[in-house]
């Protein structure tokens, strides 16, 4: 159920930013300056968006998964802890990579 409602909502993002480009006007050589510095802002809120989602999603699963394995077997947590651990700041650098993306496209506006 999940899975579908997932790939519903990316195959409508998908036809939504697809169409955008095939519809778009011809810019005069003035304005457009003006409008790439508007899409570079909202491109990088949405990509702080997605990663902040994606990683919080990630975070959620694993901690939820070790929790369940060493309520499971008690005795195993210190051999999942330390992975976890590991797993988790893997998974919250790829959200700060995408932050320091999303600051050095803000610094070309």
């Amino acid at each position: 159920m999940v899975k579908r409602f997932l790939s519903m909502v990316t195959s409508a993002i998908v036809l939504v930013l697809t169409a955008i480009p095939a519809f778009a006007e011809a810019v005069p050589a003035q304005a457009q300056g003006s409008g790439a510095k508007g899409w570079i802002a909202i491109a990088s809120g949405i990509g702080i968006g997605i990663a902040a989602f994606g990683g919080a999603l990630g975070e959620g699963r694993a901690i939820a998964s070790a929790l369940d394995g060493i309520a499971r077997n008690p005795g195993a947590s210190g051999k999942i802890v330390t992975p976890m651990i590991i797993g988790l700041a893997l998974v919250e650098s790829l959200v700060i990579y995408a932050f320091v993306i999303a600051f050095l496209l803000q610094g070309k506006i």
